[in-house]
């Protein structure tokens, strides 16, 4: 049951609300088929940004396109239902009243009874189309449910069965998974990225959780105060942030004062080989997983994090400056003792201090 997709362009899309700035002039894309997460803090515009390429919110300039068609602009706006989108809300929003096929059913042409409204064969089309739609999500044996019956996780597969019967050419996911525990919510998003990737859809997911979106994401879309900071594959995000923030963001992170020359910068856990050849103060991005902890010097550990499967030692100087460093398995040292801390990463980023 592959659906056509369609890639998603959006433009300089700015956005107020109640007097105020939502979206600051948003670009993001994302090409037919993939997954594109959007990643950031509360209050950042992330569900603003869905709502408008659903239709659900008007711009107030910049453009939306889907596929090659204008969708938005600053005095156009095609409605949600022209759009050919599917959206899975954060709640889900089952109806309470309708067994779980006449929710699936529900974006297709129904009576108010439930009961599909065109003739004999096409009811018959449909239901079986709403039959393998149950099927595909996993919850085949669920079509006579009432929804209140069912478990978090069977409502949320319900409610992305019914965003994909009007067979859209993308499908908008706001934080699907946030009300799910934490076990259940790692199996049910890999079922769901399995199937919209076997369905070759394009999709959006809008979360404030980095592991998620890392997990999801094709690519991943950093918002920050109304604007998108960076796009760019998990991979070369956590490598290559555009900025500290970015970069404490989206994984854990220290950053260091360094002085940058010949490609190297001269920090207080020694020499840090860098990415560009920078000459002056910068600040240097330095992760936990790329510092070693050695016996001896003149750093106090002053914490441990033991995880099971690996453990992170925070180590502090003199200056009060701190650096971590994760290793696997149990933590190397304890509380107290004097270690030196030494970079064996790649090279890593460094940002150019503004001048004074």
């Amino acid at each position: 049951m592959a659906l056509g997709a369609a890639g998603i362009s959006v433009e300089s899309v700015s956005v107020s609300l109640d007097g105020g700035p939502v979206l600051r002039a948003v670009d993001f894309a994302a090409s037919p088929g993939s997954q594109v997460a959007v990643l950031g803090p509360s209050g950042c515009g992330k569900t603003t940004l869905l709502r408008s390429l659903a239709g659900l919110q008007r711009i107030d300039g910049g453009e939306i396109r889907i596929g090659d068609r204008v969708e938005a602009g600053r005095s156009f706006h095609a409605p949600p239902e022209s759009r050919s989108v599917g959206l899975v809300f954060q709640d889900w929003a089952l109806f309470p009243h309708l067994a779980v096929a006449a929710n699936v059913a529900y974006g297709l042409p129904i009576d108010q009874r439930g009961r599909f409204s065109f003739g004999s064969r096409r009811q018959s089309r449909a239901k079986t189309h709403v039959a393998e739609l149950l099927e595909m999500v996993g919850i085949g044996d669920l079509a006579d449910r009432m929804p209140g019956s069912l478990s978090g996780g069977q409502q949320q597969r319900v409610a992305l069965a019914r965003a994909l019967a009007p067979k859209p050419s993308v499908l908008l996911l706001d934080e699907p998974f946030s009300s799910l525990d934490t076990n259940l919510r790692s199996d049910i998003r890999a079922d769901v990225a399995r199937l919209l990737r076997q369905l070759e859809i394009t999709a959006v997911f809008v979360t404030h959780d980095q592991d998620e979106a890392f997990v999801l994401g094709d690519e991943v879309a950093v918002m920050r105060e109304g604007r998108v900071v960076q796009q760019a594959s998990p991979a070369q995000l956590y490598a290559h942030p555009v900025d500290p923030w970015l970069a404490r963001f989206v994984g854990d992170a220290d950053v260091l004062r360094g002085e940058g020359s010949g490609g190297c910068a001269s920090t207080l856990i020694g020499r840090v080989p860098l990415q560009d050849d920078v000459v002056g103060v910068v600040d240097v991005l330095i992760r936990p997983e790329e510092v070693v902890v050695e016996a001896g010097g003149d750093g106090e550990v002053v914490a441990i994090e033991y995880y099971g499967h690996d453990a992170v030692t925070t180590v502090r100087f003199a200056s009060g400056d701190e650096v971590r460093s994760r290793t696997t398995g149990a933590p190397r040292f304890a509380m107290g003792d004097s270690v030196s801390v030494r970079h064996s990463g790649a090279a890593s980023v460094a940002y150019v201090r503004p001048s004074m």
